[in-house]
């Protein structure tokens, strides 16, 4: 569909997240820009315009609205969160109160409202989890269950006890037969992600506003048959360095290991995805020509829609017969970009 100033204006009044990143609506009666998806009340069409850049929008004397905040990045973490998150990750002891946050001249309201948005749990539950966790990882790694529940800040071991196994579903001593997903917010130009990983690799990489995340997570967790709980990784300290790269210009492929879960057709559909050369697309009727079977493109599209891992596995790659960017879960603005910003990597 071509993008006219009617339908561009008909998507803020839906606020249509599929077209973020694709144009700003500027109001010309209160002199500020908004994104697509902003809340603030809609004004008359013929009191605004619209700018495919936002520094064409300043250009022309507008300011950015402090609703929506279009100078942001999308679902960017606030600063005081993160220097929340790299506190209690770095001692599993630390609790921080209300009070604690007040002292800081931080609402508490405000974390809550956070946490319960992005996490769909309180800042307090939240910590919990992750101190269960750090506690977890260390009883794996050969520890006491009593030296894993001091280093975690509990005073009592019934109490550590009671919590572990409310939140992993076993106690300590059963942990064998239990496995946690480790999960990360990682800040990206085009948006927030979420990350998962595991021992073997990363195992989900998506927007954090794609639709029906829920649902990713839910069969991610049933999959493996864990639990996904905020936490350091191994492999995530390389993942961030190569989306980095990869952002910047500068990588071409990635490195970082991978774990793909799906059903075999759907590991076959992925594994082909990955098999596109950076800077070229396929249809999905030749992807499904190349799988054999020239009728399963719904199935192949379907495939490609419950990809897990974003980017890594690159479903951005294909795009329909007609050469229409669709089935994007992410988004259609950011199909456009990655494959720009990938074939200016290669040109």
């Amino acid at each position: 569909m071509r993008l006219t100033e009617d339908r561009m204006y008909q998507a803020s009044l839906e606020k249509d997240s599929t077209f973020e990143g694709t144009y700003w609506m500027a109001v010309k009666t209160t002199g500020i820009f908004c994104r697509p998806t902003c809340t603030a009340r809609k004004p008359k069409r013929e009191n605004v315009e619209f700018f495919l850049d936002t520094k064409e929008a300043i250009a022309h004397g507008y300011r950015a609205c402090k609703v929506c905040r279009p100078l942001e990045k999308l679902n960017e973490t606030p600063s005081y969160i993160r220097e929340l998150l790299n506190e209690l990750m770095g001692d599993e002891s630390v609790k921080i109160k209300d009070s604690d946050l007040i002292a800081r001249n931080i609402e508490p309201v405000t974390v809550r409202r956070w946490f319960l948005k992005n996490h769909g749990i309180t800042f307090h539950a939240f910590q919990r989890k992750l101190k269960v966790n750090k506690a977890f990882k260390r009883i794996k790694n050969g520890e006491s269950i009593l030296d894993a529940a001091m280093a975690s800040g509990y005073e009592s071991l019934s109490g550590f006890n009671e919590r572990f196994k409310n939140i992993v579903g076993v106690s300590p001593k059963h942990t064998g037969r239990q496995k946690i997903i480790d999960l990360k917010r990682i800040e990206t130009p085009l948006g927030t992600m979420f990350a998962c990983a595991v021992d073997e690799g990363i195992c989900l990489l998506e927007f954090t506003d794609r639709k029906n995340m829920d649902r990713q997570f839910a069969s991610l967790s049933k999959f493996l048959n864990a639990e996904i709980v905020q936490g350091e990784n191994k492999h995530f300290q390389q993942l961030e360095r190569e989306l980095q790269e990869y952002f910047e210009g500068r990588r071409k492929s990635f490195d970082v290991p991978l774990y793909i879960t799906g059903t075999e057709f759907q590991e076959k559909v992925w594994q082909l995805l990955c098999e596109i050369p950076m800077g070229e697309t396929r249809t999905y009727k030749q992807q499904s020509e190349v799988l054999g079977n020239p009728k399963a493109i719904r199935a192949v599209g379907t495939a490609n829609g419950i990809n897990k891992i974003a980017i890594l596995v690159p479903c951005h790659r294909v795009i329909g017969s007609n050469g229409d960017l669709v089935g994007y879960a992410g988004g259609i603005w950011r199909k456009q970009k990655l494959l720009e910003l990938e074939k200016a990597i290669l040109f």
